[in-house]
């Protein structure tokens, strides 16, 4: 019997990772698909039962100051520069800037048409590799970028929260039971079985990696933290284009807990969960019911609707160009 060739070999290896690579998000995608179904019944129910509050927000929507609704407009289109600028820094290889920022635009387009993030993440995995990297790497290049952003929005929360008193209202014993879940999300990584202890071991890996650079480090934090701002001026202008008086604090302390709370629903973009959770945050934020309505169409219309053609165009284009 002859033995393979180191080449052959790595071969093997390659087709492997991306055979794994591949049927995982196949496998998945039945459940995300079942619970993003659910989710948005849900939510079409909920909107039903609430439409007079949203034709009303629909109404209230149409006379908008144009200035502001501009404003949200701009900081929309540089959330994907702040996006891409996050992704560099996630790795420590150079990616080609322009169309890192296009994969971006692409990616969110994607994020709106699949659950849980799943068109975002085959995007920015299909840029990556595409870019050189390998599949491995590329995967936890993802999980970097992901991870910051959480922390970042945790870090933003906490900090609205300290700086306002009475901006966030928590319950009673709170501090102790996320305290009492931070402790045991540890433990669980800790005594998590073999292949995904190996991937949070390689997600660790990487981030230190970035870390030695301290320019790459700048990009994730810093890109991370513009983008959730960003998205945070983003509804701070819908709220004052519809003149309302709710105080500039309050509305980033929605939106972030909001799209926090979302995360954890896996609809298309954050359809459904991220609207009900916006609405929800606004209306304990002070905003009336059609008022905080308006204000999530508002959103939606200048984060999701107007880039959702051009992006799936983008999307498109690069495909040609076998960009990905």
């Amino acid at each position: 019997m002859t033995l393979p060739t180191p080449t052959e070999m790595a071969s093997g290896t390659q087709v492997t990772a991306r055979t794994i690579g591949a049927d995982a998000p196949r496998r998945a995608a039945p459940w995300h698909a079942a619970v993003s179904l659910a989710v948005l019944v849900g939510a079409a129910l909920l909107a039903s039962h609430q439409w007079p509050v949203i034709e009303a927000g629909a109404h209230r929507l149409a006379s908008a100051d144009p200035g502001w609704l501009l404003l949200g407009a701009t900081a929309t289109l540089l959330t994907w520069s702040c996006s891409a600028l996050a992704q560099q820094g996630a790795v420590a290889a150079t990616l080609p800037g322009g169309r890192l920022v296009a994969a971006q635009f692409a990616a969110s387009a994607a994020n709106h048409v699949l659950p849980a993030g799943l068109g975002a993440g085959a995007v920015n995995l299909r840029f990556l590799t595409r870019c050189g990297l390998p599949v491995t790497r590329s995967a936890t290049a993802l999980a970097v970028k992901a991870t910051a952003g959480g922390v970042t929005r945790g870090a933003l929360i906490a900090v609205l929260a300290l700086a306002g008193p009475g901006l966030l209202r928590l319950p009673r014993g709170s501090t102790v039971a996320l305290g009492a879940a931070v402790l045991a999300a540890a433990a669980l990584v800790v005594l998590l079985p073999g292949p995904p202890r190996r991937a949070a071991r390689a997600v660790l890996a990487d981030v230190r990696a970035v870390h030695r650079l301290p320019h790459r480090a700048a990009a994730l934090w810093g890109g991370s933290l513009a983008f959730a701002l960003l998205h945070s001026l983003v509804v701070i202008a819908v709220t004052r284009s519809l003149g309302l008086p709710v105080p500039l604090g309050r509305v980033a302390l929605a939106y972030l807990a909001a799209s926090s709370a979302a995360v954890l629903l896996p609809t298309p973009g954050g359809l459904g969960s991220l609207d009900a959770a916006l609405a929800l945050a606004l209306t304990l934020a002070g905003a009336p019911g059609s008022a905080a309505a308006s204000v999530v169409l508002g959103y939606r219309l200048l984060t999701v609707w107007l880039p959702l053609v051009p992006g799936l165009v983008v999307l498109g284009v690069l495909v040609r160009r076998k960009a990905l």
